[in-house]
């Protein structure tokens, strides 16, 4: 992605070869600040406060926190020893956040290819190869769902005549942001722009982090995109007056029968979009199908985050009053106890269709299963 002319990922290796760095999301989009990982805890603590965030980048992030936990984990003394530490280490990493499965998926190829390895050199040598290739999978993986949702796109814009832009709602960030280039849903959505298409994007704010605000809408900014910021009870209006041709998200855990855990208020969306016939697609890699999970409703765990993002929201300043980047203000009344729950499930009957590395199939497991034989 291009950042005022740079080219960058949202995670790389540090130039020392035993660092990664980050960009720091909690400071978007007042301040770009790139920070270094250099332990297995700093990464777990940078999935944990949301430095970073989005499924792919969060399995990115675990698979070079692997890297950094074999680095700690090279003077064992045998074999046995570095495999339990770095065991030890995976646990650790994949307690951070429960909903995204991405998370698990990258420790557990880590400790699976690494255990096939003898001695600590090498074995680090391949905790590095394996997170470099996490990666860089998940790049390509994004491109090529753009290429998969573009002739979406195209196919919408010509049947409204070839002249008006196609008007998408997304929620929540599934850009490059939340990937680790192109995105999921953004990805269509950057690929029709490039393709010459007119698109214009509603972003919804996305409370409480406000991710659609603050970070689609400064990628898509910088990617030249059109786009209007709304706030997210918004979406419905637009559907009922025709306003929204299509409902592009991201999905951070997709059962193997189609049911997608996204953002809380993604089944919200996806309802409105239903009641209008506004089709609704979620994009996604496959690391971020469960496999074992077969009912959304109650096989995915619904992460809990303190009510503190709910209490207080950050934002710029005007400069004739303070001289910081960002600042905090309370919009509770006190005394109300908060309930944050930060996911919620929309069932697959609810979503038009699933666009994957491989293609697009139906939120069904037979739809899944014809993209995905061997799972």
């Amino acid at each position: 992605m291009l950042i005022d002319g740079t080219a960058y990922r949202s995670i790389w290796l540090g130039e020392d070869g035993v660092s990664i760095d980050i960009i720091d999301q909690r400071k978007l989009p007042w301040s770009f600040q790139i920070v270094s990982l250099k332990t297995s805890d700093d990464a777990g603590r940078a999935i944990c406060e949301m430095m970073v965030r989005g499924a792919g980048l969060i399995g990115a992030t675990a698979g070079y926190g692997m890297f950094l936990a074999a680095l700690e984990c090279s003077e064992a003394k045998n074999d046995n020893s570095f495999d339990d530490a770095f065991a030890s280490h995976g646990e650790k990493l994949k307690s951070a956040r429960p909903t995204a499965v991405n998370l698990a998926w990258a420790v557990n190829r880590q400790l699976s290819e690494v255990s096939m390895i003898s001695g600590a050199e090498a074995k680090v040598a391949k905790a590095k190869e394996v997170a470099i290739l996490i990666a860089d999978e998940d790049a390509e993986w994004c491109r090529k769902i753009g290429q998969h949702g573009l002739p979406l796109i195209r196919e919408i814009f010509e049947a409204k005549g070839g002249e008006e832009p196609v008007n998408i709602l997304t929620h929540c960030n599934a850009g490059w942001l939340a990937f680790v280039d192109y995105g999921s849903a953004t990805s269509p959505i950057y690929a029709a722009h490039d393709a010459g298409i007119p698109v214009h994007v509603w972003v919804d704010e996305t409370r409480p982090r406000n991710q659609g605000s603050r970070l689609t809408a400064w990628e898509l900014g910088k990617h030249g995109v059109p786009h209007h910021v709304i706030v997210d009870n918004a979406g419905g209006h637009l559907m009922q007056h025709g306003m929204v041709d299509l409902l592009i998200t991201g999905t951070d855990r997709t059962t193997c029968t189609g049911d997608v855990a996204n953002k809380i208020g993604t089944y919200l969306k996806a309802l409105a979009a239903k009641d209008n016939s506004v089709p609704f697609y979620v994009a996604l890699p496959s690391s971020t199908f469960d496999w074992n999970a077969s009912d959304g409703l109650n096989d995915i765990p619904i992460e809990e985050r303190s009510g503190e993002e709910i209490n207080r929201i950050g934002g710029a300043p005007d400069p004739a009053f303070s001289s910081e980047p960002e600042v905090e203000v309370t919009v509770v009344a006190e005394g109300s106890p908060v309930a944050n729950y930060a996911f919620d499930v929309t069932p697959g009957h609810l979503v038009t269709g699933l666009i994957t590395e491989r293609g697009v199939c139906s939120a069904t497991e037979a739809g899944i299963k014809e993209l995905f034989p061997e799972k």
